[in-house]
């Protein structure tokens, strides 16, 4: 393998690769990615065994070949490297990587070492990039980081002719966005049911960095245990997850009838300045509510105590809630309104926050209350 490739080229491609591969690994060749090189351009590869992407970019090829190159390395040599040429060389010791007077060398790992990874599937559709990315920015803070509750480390994707959906929940809180969806982009037939995929936590992160850039739609492909998103020439490659996701529709609340109304930044800083002196296990603070007017405290018997009041759009009988202070900061962050709506049954029972007056999506974000 012999071949010339512009630095910013190869930087962007393997800077997607870093999160796919795996640090430490019983396998080896897990922390490497596949370079195979052939006509004008070369091919990378890196997977885990769940997650996997492919890409692809231009180069002058002098002699094709593939070889395994240690991930991280790479990306950091080429990182460093002025805005020049980079020169990748393969011989029987290793592969050169050079660029103007710096010269290395990379141990490499053989390419029969390397997992298969699968092509692509059978049922495709088109999915809207803006709609995608908000989709997964939107969700992916509610994912459990938890591998002893395997069912929710991941995010339910639901795709119908007329729309898409992904839900996220860690048991104590739940987000849900939906997105309608043009039935002329379904361009096989699709369940009229919906199709029900779950997306492991790892897949939502590096799709999000995917989407980050561009403006082309996604072709989404299923085959019997994988996914494929294809975005911007990459190929993100996942397993699904073999894992019951709860019934998320049940705990939406339906007869929360207290709502009061914030003003977005307002609730958002309130929130940021008194959790400062909240309990640092819990995280709590209360929300006292009254005609017109939001209290929000916190208290540390070590630290000490924090309040705020708030102008609030409420009429109706006082009401006091308690909210652990990360998780309402999550969703102030991730939503773009101005004006954001708080619905309440009572101080035991879930409650639900949602933007006001945004257009394009449905935003639901379940939230439990907190004992103190």
């Amino acid at each position: 393998m012999e071949l010339v490739v512009r630095k910013s080229d190869l930087l962007r491609e393997l800077q997607f690769f870093q999160g796919i591969v795996e640090r430490k690994t019983t396998l080896p060749v897990l922390a490497n990615v596949l370079m195979q090189a052939d006509g004008e351009s070369v091919e990378l590869a890196a997977t885990d065994t769940e997650v996997g992407l492919r890409s692809r970019c231009a180069a002058s090829v002098t002699k094709s070949g593939a070889s395994t190159l240690p991930a991280k390395k790479l990306y950091e040599i080429v990182k460093a490297l002025p805005e020049t040429d980079v020169r990748i060389e393969q011989d029987k010791s290793g592969v050169k990587v050079a660029a103007e007077r710096f010269e290395s060398r990379l141990s490499t790992l053989p390419r029969d070492e390397f997992p298969q990874l699968p092509e692509g599937g059978d049922r495709v559709a088109t999915l809207p990039r803006e709609s995608l990315k908000h989709m997964v920015e939107k969700t992916q803070f509610a994912m459990t980081g938890e591998d002893t509750r395997y069912y929710l480390n991941g995010a339910l994707f639901v795709l119908k002719p007329d729309q898409m959906s992904l839900v996220a929940t860690d048991g104590h809180r739940l987000a849900l966005v939906t997105v309608p969806r043009d039935r002329s982009d379904a361009t096989t037939s699709e369940e009229d049911e919906g199709v029900k995929v779950l997306l492991p936590r790892k897949t939502t992160l590096e799709l999000s960095k995917l989407l980050g850039e561009g403006k082309e739609a996604i072709t989404y492909e299923r085959s019997e245990n994988h996914l494929f998103f294809r975005v911007e020439g990459r190929t993100l490659i996942s397993r699904m997850m073999d894992a019951q996701f709860p019934a998320y529709e049940r705990v939406i609340p339906k007869g929360n009838d207290k709502n009061v109304t914030f003003d977005r930044e307002r609730i958002n800083n309130a929130v940021r300045r008194v959790a400062l002196l909240s309990n640092e296990r819990s995280r709590a603070v209360k929300f006292q509510i009254t005609s017109g007017k939001a209290e929000v405290t916190s208290s540390s018997p070590e630290i000490g105590e924090a309040r705020e009041e708030l102008l609030v759009d409420y009429e109706g009988s006082e009401l006091q809630i308690c909210f652990n202070a990360q998780y309402v900061l999550d969703f102030l962050g991730a939503v773009e309104s101005d004006t954001i709506s708080l619905s309440l049954k009572d101080d035991a029972s879930q409650a639900l926050l949602k933007p006001v007056g945004v257009d394009g999506y449905d935003y639901t974000y379940v939230i439990m209350p907190m004992r103190i």
